[in-house]
């Protein structure tokens, strides 16, 4: 492999200043973060990726004679940006996104949230729901091993909370991504968990033994924080009346995530009980079925685009070799074994940015990880803990992440206004930072 000098690894990175700059610069212009289209600013660093992207440095492309990468038309670039936004992972994404916006609208035309509300008002006192929600997400996502799968339960019932008792929207909405991440990172089912432990070369119970030391602090901290936050001391004036009937859609689709089925079918499933439940109990004839799925899968169209985009757009610096100036860079000073985990964790958390996508990004640099650990003497389990932990810390404060995204369009907020009180990620990158520093958990470091 040729040589990636600096001046070509931060031209392959670019595109990602040209859109947290563009961003910024213009949040500060107009004063509000919420007034940016995120979509908007994807295609103009888009555009510049696009623009810089004069090479072909893929190896199984044809070089020129003088065994030189050979420039690229308009049509090879767009071809690059392309195999990003059409990359399979990505597409069932797309498909979680289309069912899930379809499912949390007929849901809540047919009165599913309403009553859902109602009974949760109903069982727990008004200081314990938000820290209640977090825990639940928790518990979910450990038991389904999907933070996407937890959010597309929980967060449209957490909306009708968060308007019934008054908290406001974007703090319970953190909280069910944030719950949602602690099962990510935990789960023996989690992809993140499956990857991190195989690039390793580790049991998944002697990662979790080592994570569960800096994830379940984390949580209890977070808890904590919730209950005071949630603890406003208004009274909750109006509950919801509750009709069971309408909240058996919800509860087919946690039992049917707990049992372990594919997302995709679990939210098929809630589509098809919600549409017969609310032609049912009258709440809309087959017409009105109809009209909400459609206006449910509208609501998405700006999430799928900035989902495709942020793929094309990563796959362009993947291309660029942006990825690879980064494990270069990285890896070229490591001194001792606080050293060797601070890169594998600095690793895993920039790539996390570049694909967006924590499993892809503990796939691309665990085998360098992995090389790291054994020449510094690092336990294996803690570099697998170390990755899938930074990984989930940083998926979850990507703004064009999948589950900041899901979450923000399931109730008609932007990403950046959930971001602040994503709470639990960023104690867990408190308390993962320092058990690189503390040498934490003595018997796994």
């Amino acid at each position: 492999m040729t040589k990636i000098t600096i001046r070509q690894g931060l031209i392959a990175l670019s595109p990602i200043f040209v859109l947290i700059g563009l961003f910024l610069t213009l949040s500060i212009a107009w004063g509000n973060f919420d007034k940016v289209p995120l979509v908007v600013v994807f295609v103009i660093a888009s555009a510049y990726a696009l623009f810089i992207t004069n090479k072909n440095h893929a190896a199984e492309m044809a070089v020129e004679k003088n065994n030189k990468p050979r420039k690229l038309s308009i049509a090879d670039r767009v071809m690059v940006f392309s195999r990003g936004a059409g990359d399979k992972n990505l597409m069932m994404m797309l498909w979680i996104f289309i069912l899930a916006g379809s499912f949390a609208q007929t849901a809540k035309d047919m009165g599913a949230i309403d009553s859902t509300v109602g009974l949760t008002l109903q069982l727990l006192p008004s200081s314990l729901l938000l820290p209640g929600l977090f825990l639940a997400a928790c518990f979910v996502s450990l038991s389904i091993g999907t933070s996407v799968g937890t959010v597309v339960a929980l967060v449209p019932m957490a909306s009708g909370i968060a308007s019934s008792s008054g908290i406001a929207l974007p703090l319970v909405v953190a909280a069910v991504v944030g719950g949602a991440f602690f099962g990510d990172n935990l789960s023996f089912i989690s992809d993140t968990t499956i990857v991190a432990t195989r690039t390793q070369g580790v049991k998944q119970s002697a990662k979790f033994r080592t994570n569960i030391y800096i994830a379940a602090p984390a949580a209890l901290v977070c808890f904590v924080i919730y209950y005071f936050l949630g603890n406003t001391g208004a009274p909750i004036t109006q509950i919801p009346a509750v009709e069971f009937l309408k909240i058996m859609p919800y509860l087919l689709v946690i039992v049917a995530a707990v049992m372990g089925l594919d997302v995709t079918l679990v939210l098929l499933m809630g589509n098809i009980l919600s549409g017969i439940v609310g032609m049912t109990t009258g709440s809309f004839g087959l017409e009105g079925w109809f009209a909400s799925m459609a206006k449910g899968i509208g609501g998405m169209t700006s999430t799928i685009l900035i989902a495709l985009l942020a793929g094309g757009l990563m796959e362009v610096i993947r291309h660029n070799r942006g990825i690879q100036f980064i494990i270069n860079s990285l890896t070229r000073h490591i001194h001792g074994k606080r050293g060797a985990e601070g890169v594998i964790s600095a690793l895993v958390a920039i790539i996390n940015c570049v694909t967006a996508n924590n499993t892809v990004a503990i796939l691309a640099v665990g085998k360098i990880s992995n090389e790291i650990a054994e020449t510094y003497g690092v336990n294996k389990s803690k570099s697998a803990s170390l990755l899938d932990t930074f990984s989930c810390v940083m998926q979850g404060l990507l703004p064009y992440g999948a589950q900041l995204l899901l979450a923000a369009s399931l109730v008609k907020l932007s990403p950046v206004e959930i971001l602040p009180h994503m709470y639990y990620n960023f104690v867990l990158a408190a308390i993962a930072i320092l058990s690189i520093l503390l040498r934490y958990p003595r018997k796994f470091s």
